[in-house]
This record gives C-alpha cells, structure tokens and sequence, in this order.
C-alpha cells in the first residue's frame, strides 16, 4: 500500500470513528429542538469520506480496489441508514440502493456479506415505514437468502463492520465477535419479515419468525430476560387463539423460567437506589403481565373445552366432530407457507422447562374435576396480576382482571351440574362485579361501568334462567319465596340493563339517540331485546302488575324493531333478534288488549 493511501486510511478510520461516536453517543443528547443535529454531523463525515474513497478507488491496484469498494459500500450503508433515521426516504432508498451496486458482485466476500445484509434490512424498514409490506418483504427475503447462501459455502467468519478501517498495526482490542455480528444481523432481518408477515396477514408465519427470532437471542445470549419474556408470553395469545394449546403452554413457560432465572441473577451492584427501584418496577410490572398471559391461557382453555362439549352434544348440527387440540393450528398451516413439521418444532430446546408446563395441562378438560384445577390455577395468576394492576393506580387493567375473574367463575359453572352450586359460582360473579363497581365513579370511568352495568345484568338473567329452570322441573307448586327470588333477580337484571341504557341517552333530553355509535349499537339493542323478554319472566297473579309487564316488555321490543326499521345495516346484524322483536310489537298489543277486557270485567 502507498504511502499516500496509507495517510488517507487513517483519516478515514479516524473519521469513521467520529460517525461512531455522533451516531452511537452524541445523538442520544441531541436537544429536542434539533433531534438529528448529530446525525446531520455525521451524515456530513461521510460525504467527505465517501469522497476520499472514489478518488483512492481511481488510482487504486486490483488487489486494493476490493477493500476500497467495500468501504465505500459501508459509507452508503451509513449514509442511507441516517438518511431512513432521519425520514429522508427517498434520499435513503438511493444511498442504499447505491450501497448494493457497489457490492453486488461481492455477495460471497467476508468483507461485504454485513453490509449488503444491513443495506437489505435497511431497505426492508424503509418501504415498511412507506406502508408497502409486500414490497419491504422482498428485499428482506433476499437478506434471508442471501445469509443462508453465504453461511452454506463459508464459514460465519466475516469482517465486521468497523474493522474494514482498521489498518495493519491497530490494536485488535476493539474486533467485534464476528460470527456474533452476522448472526445477529440475521436474527434482525428474521424479526423485520416476523412485522411484515403480520401485515400481511400471514399470521401463523409471523407467529414462526417471531419464534425462531426468539430462540436465535437464546442461543446466541443476546436478549433483555424482561423483554424476552414478555415477547415470549405475548406470542403464546396466538396460539392459545388457534387452539394450540400446546405450544401455548411452552412459550408461556419459557417466559416464566426467563423471568425467575432473571430474578435469582439480578445484580445490585452499581446501581443507584432509583435505578434499583426502577429495575424492580419494571420487573414486577412484566411479572404481571405474563400472569395475566397464563391466566387468559387458563380461560380459553376452559372455554375451549366447554365450547367443544357443547358441539359434541349438539347433534343436530352439520360442524361434524369436536376440534381436537391444535385443529385451528393445524387448519391456519394449510392457508399458509408454514409446514406441518415446523409447527411441531417450535420448542425452546435449551430450556428445561418440564416443572413449569407441568402446572397445567395441555389437553382439553371433560370433567368437574379437572376444570377445577385450571380455574384454581388460572385465579392464582390473576391474583398475581392483581398485586401490580391495583384500582388505585390502573382502573382499566384491574376492572379487567376483574371480569376475567367473573368468565372463570362462568366456564367452571358450566362443569358443575348441581344447580345450587352453579348459582353460587355465579353469585359469586355478582360479588366481584358489584365491589368493583362501588369504587368505581361514573362520571369518571363511564365506559368501564357500562361495561360492568352489562354484564351484571347478563349474569343475573344467568342465575334467574337457572332458577326458572329448576322450577319447571318440580312437579310442585312454587313457593313464595322461590317466586319472590325469581321477581327479584328479573328486577335486577332489568335495572342493570336499565342503568346501561340511560348511560347513552342525551343528557339534556333524556331521549335515546336516533342513531346510535357502532360501538354501542349492538349492546344497546341487545339490552332493549333483553328487557323485553325479560319482563315476561315476571310471576304475578295480579292482573295489573301483568298489564305492566307486558306494556314494558311491548316498549322495548317496538324500540328495536324500529330502529332496525330505520337501519338496515342494525337489522342485518340482530336478524334474529329483529325478527322476534318485529313479531312481538304485532302480537303483545292484542295480549295487553285482552288482558285490559278482563281487567274492566272484573
């Protein structure tokens, strides 16, 4: 090398140093007012550089020119990567592009392979950011065959990034574990393709990079335990959705062994008491949330079960034989790219985590017995999430868990067949939705209590079916008290509708809108339909008291039947409801008129 081109190498290692430092340190301090000062610093570096790299490039050798072209290559990787920082994309997309001309023909060269990946990944997130997935996805599965090819015919052994400024006679203290580099580049462009698959709706694919992108930080120990966990957990929801319970339950535990191994080797030292504090927060908030993760997992797999019993015993329906578990996995692999076989590996098989799975079973439950054990488990970990999402300071997160707490109650009580105790699961509902409730103030948290008005009084129209039912099956005359108890529970439900109902009407008026929100149209008819049955279940001898009920029950099913008469779009979503309420509003006038005659005749 010439004396000349060895003087210019060390202005560029000394300049790529201070793109280092302006990018990696100075940036983090830059004030808010001029947010990239550092970056449009650096980004004026490497114009210089990039300078000095064409002009040595026109009077370097053929054994120097590769070198050469591999720094420049690196300086439009750096150029266009501030320039996508900075959202300057379409200055960035060029950069870069310019950074894969340069390098193209050096695909299989250990100098280069880093670059082109970043360059690729670089242009994955720009056209991500430019809402254009399908078009991000193409240049990240070029990275991903590109990483495959190179490590298939070399070793992982690659120059890093910053060691192509190096000259002979640095210090090698500063290399960079190379195979570390590579791989963690690659596992980036796995977890930008596990984003797109995601937009693009290729949900299961998704779920399998995120999976191998979580076991790659495994394997190569480069990974935040808080982070992983929570990742790991939030992955298992997907799974959990599709009935695969399995593999649920195997990501669920890798999060909680994760997190306890974190916690045995959390070390004090050097931490200031506010990072301490702030470290421990930080862990018993993600704690929190991988219990409620477990806890949802115990839900669906109760609903899961009682949903699969009921199509089991339902043999008037075409759905032909209960899924088993993992049917929806194994139905969401043949609309997708993902095999079989990969599905069946997702495990973390550097984890033992066989004390963690083995809280829980996996398996659909068929018996009291063994609901009992998933709902004991499952209210375990929501009294866990409990101790962090107090009301105090997280309202919505615990009126959550609350109702998550009432669902339990519900699915268990499905199990149970002794009516007395199905009606105490489902007192015990009221007990936990009502506590929560007088905490709680309207005028402040007016869409939780709507939420909370609703199912209380879905809850007590449960108890009263239960009750109903179990008169209709004595051949005895109801007692008082059993007719006083079924009047109130109908009373109750109808005043929790009730309180729902008026929480939606015009404050000035104290009309019902003419049109309802999407978002409370469907539960708003529901709760009129509802009213109106529900005043039918109302047991009285007295005359009036049925006259009443009836003119109460016609006025909520005339509401529906004319709203769904104004909007279409209503109708076709409650057909059925529609159609009940459309007879009723014709039938219940000549009832109420009948009833009036013997009324006047007596």
């Amino acid at each position: 090398m010439s004396a000349s081109h060895r003087s210019v190498l060390v202005e560029l290692r000394d300049d790529f140093a201070r793109v280092r430092k302006l990018v990696d340190e100075d940036s983090k301090k830059d004030p808010i007012s001029e947010p990239y000062r550092s970056k449009y610093a650096a980004s004026v570096v490497l114009t210089d550089m990039k300078s000095k790299l064409s002009k040595i490039l026109d009077e370097a050798s053929a054994n120097e020119k590769p070198r050469f072209k591999a720094m420049l290559g690196l300086v439009w990787l750096h150029l266009g990567t501030i320039s996508v920082d900075t959202e300057e994309f379409s200055t960035g997309e060029e950069q870069l592009l310019n950074c894969l001309s340069i390098l193209s023909k050096d695909v299989q060269k250990r100098d280069s392979i880093l670059a082109l990946l970043s360059a690729l990944n670089q242009l994955g997130i720009l056209w991500s950011q430019r809402d254009q997935p399908t078009k991000s996805k193409e240049y990240l599965e070029r990275a991903e065959k590109l990483y495959q090819d190179f490590v298939s015919n070399n070793s992982s052994d690659c120059l890093t990034l910053h060691s192509l400024f190096q000259i002979d006679d640095d210090s090698e203290d500063e290399l960079l574990d190379t195979e570390h580099t590579l791989e963690k580049t690659h596992t980036l462009t796995l977890y930008y393709l596990a984003q797109i698959y995601s937009s693009l709706n290729d949900h299961l694919k998704a779920a399998v990079y995120c999976h191998t992108t979580l076991k790659r930080q495994l394997e190569f120990k480069d990974f935040d335990p808080v982070d992983w966990a929570v990742n790991s957990a939030t992955l298992s929801q997907y799974f959990m959705e599709k009935n695969g319970f399995k593999q649920a339950r195997h990501h669920l535990a890798a999060a909680s062994f994760i997190l306890d191994q974190y916690k045995d080797m959390e070390s004090t030292e050097g931490s200031t008491a506010d990072s301490l504090e702030a470290k421990r927060e930080r862990f018993a908030h993600r704690s929190a949330d991988v219990a409620r993760c477990w806890a949802k997992y115990g839900l669906l797999l109760l609903a899961g079960s009682r949903d699969r019993l009921l199509r089991s015993a339902d043999t008037d329906t075409d759905e032909g034989p209960p899924a088993a578990p993992g049917q929806d996995l194994r139905d969401a692999v043949m609309g997708s790219g993902v095999s079989q076989d990969e599905v069946n590996e997702l495990w973390f098989t550097s984890l033992e985590l066989s004390s963690y799975e083995e809280q829980i079973t996996d398996s659909h439950v068929l018996t009291f017995e063994e609901a009992r054990e998933v709902f004991l488990k499952t209210q375990a970990w929501l009294t866990t999430a409990m101790e962090y999402y107090s009301l105090d300071g997280f309202a919505s997160d615990y009126v959550q868990i609350v109702q998550d707490h009432s669902q339990l109650f519900k699915v268990l009580a499905f199990f149970e067949e002794d009516e007395d105790r199905q009606s105490r699961m489902h007192k015990r509902r009221v007990d936990l939705l009502e506590g929560v409730l007088r905490e709680l103030s309207a005028q402040h948290y007016l869409l939780l209590c709507r939420q909370l008005w609703f199912e209380l009084a879905e809850v007590c129209s449960d108890i009263l079916d239960i009750k109903l039912q179990k008169l209709q099956g004595s051949d005895e005359r109801p007692s008082l008290h059993a007719i006083r108890k079924v009047n109130h529970l109908t009373t109750q439900s109808i005043t929790y509708f009730t309180k729902f109902l008026d929480s939606l009407r015009n404050r000035s008026t104290g009309e019902m809108p003419s049109s309802l929100s999407e978002d409370v149209e469907r539960p708003a008819l529901i709760a009129y339909f509802r009213i109106g049955r529900l005043h039918s279940k109302i047991i009285s001898s007295d005359k009036a008291v049925q006259a009443d009920s009836i003119r109460s029950s016609l006025d909520a099913f005339s509401f529906v039947a004319q709203y769904c008469a104004r909007h279409k779009a209503a109708r076709e979503q409650l057909r059925l409801e529609a159609a009940v309420c459309e007879d009723m509003a014709k039938l219940l006038p000549l009832k109420l008129q009948r009833l009036q005659r013997e009324l006047q005749e007596h």
